[in-house]
């Protein structure tokens, strides 16, 4: 039995010739990046109600019962066309009443006017006195005030007797008919309503924190809004930013503004819901990758390369957050580098080697791979 010893102790000086090559203290690369600073585009969404520009609720003025009614549901109309016919025979029977005691009224007066000058020759002559003549002076004026009232009267019973015929107010599309024909109506009572919606408005709510950031950030000269649909579809045309409220909600703490949408499809429809889009842009932002931050217990830190090499676990506060990157506010300073990458293989205190890279040209070939 051959036994080959000098193979065995040859194999093994060979792996302990090996294991000496692996140095206990090798130092890894890393690409470090300064931040991106850059002005940044975001948006704010908020929930929005719809509402027509020229929108009325179409109510009766008078009591009665529904004789006809010469509208659909959903149909347009024109400005001055009928709409409604409410019987009418008692408003009819009050416009001759109030024509009677008109006519009363005026015989009346002629009556006393009569009266009037037949004193007035009676006291020339001096056979009455002049008592008599203020007498007939204020039954005349009595009987004037009469027929003034005899006339409003008749007026009124002619008012009221127009008003049966209830006539659109301006061009639109009829809503809901509340009522149908022989329904008893009282005074005020809806009976439909009329929208025009070619145009619309979209009121919204912004926070008193919004708000002030809002103004802080330029927001009167923000003017165009977008309009996010109930299905999130986005609505093909801009709306523009017209007015705010001048008080805050005390219940809500919130305040409403107002913008105006073209709406020439008929798309959006009184009442209706959707999500008004506020287009802002962050000036100058410090901006630094998500990739390039560690999260620890709510805090965000990047790890910084000091001159000697060794890195440094900073703690960073960030204002905003988008897709790739996060907007900060402090800890770190525009011209420092930080790893770009591999932050959860370091500690703090490791030295390192470092590769300096564009971080806009690492970002874009990142988004490439």
């Amino acid at each position: 039995m051959t036994v080959k010893l000098p193979v065995f102790f040859m194999t093994l000086f060979l792996l302990s010739c090996d294991s000496t090559k692996s140095p206990e203290n090798a130092v890894d690369t890393y690409e470090v990046v300064s931040p991106l600073v850059q002005d940044m585009p975001y948006s704010h969404e908020y929930v929005a109600e719809i509402h027509s520009v020229k929108y009325v609720e179409v109510r009766s003025r008078v009591k009665g019962y529904i004789e006809k009614i010469y509208v659909d549901e959903g149909k347009n109309v024109k400005e001055d066309q009928l709409l409604f016919a409410l019987n009418s025979e008692e408003y009819q029977k009050e416009v001759q009443k109030a024509n009677a005691v008109y006519k009363n009224a005026v015989a009346d007066l002629k009556a006393a006017e009569v009266d009037l000058a037949n004193v007035k020759r009676l006291v020339a002559k001096d056979i009455v006195s002049t008592s008599e003549l203020a007498v007939a002076l204020a039954k005349t004026d009595a009987l004037k005030a009469d027929v003034e009232e005899a006339i409003a009267n008749k007026d009124k019973a002619v008012l009221e007797l127009t008003y049966t015929q209830i006539k659109a107010p301006y061009h639109g599309v009829i809503n809901r008919i509340h009522n149908k024909v022989g329904s008893l109506i009282d005074e005020g009572a809806m009976l439909t309503s009329i929208s025009e919606s070619s145009e619309v408005f979209a009121y919204f709510n912004l926070s008193e924190t919004d708000y002030l950031n809002y103004i802080s950030a330029g927001g009167s000269a923000t003017k165009t809004v977008n309009l996010k649909l109930a299905n999130n579809s986005l609505y093909g045309y801009e709306g523009k930013l017209e007015t705010v409220e001048s008080e805050f909600d005390r219940l809500t703490g919130n305040i409403a503004f107002r913008a105006r949408f073209p709406n020439p499809d008929g798309l959006l429809k009184h009442g209706s819901h959707g999500k008004i889009i506020v287009n802002k842009i962050l000036d100058n932002a410090l901006l630094v990758p998500q990739k390039s931050t560690l999260e620890i217990q709510d805090k965000l830190y990047v790890f910084v390369v000091r001159e000697d090499g060794t890195l440094s676990q900073r703690n960073i506060t960030q204002r905003m957050r988008f897709p790739d990157y996060f907007a900060i506010d402090s800890g770190l300073e525009r011209n420092e580098k930080f790893l770009l990458e591999g932050v959860e293989k370091v500690k703090d205190g490791v030295k390192v080697k470092v590769s300096s890279v564009d971080i806009s040209q690492a970002m874009a070939s990142s988004h490439k791979n």
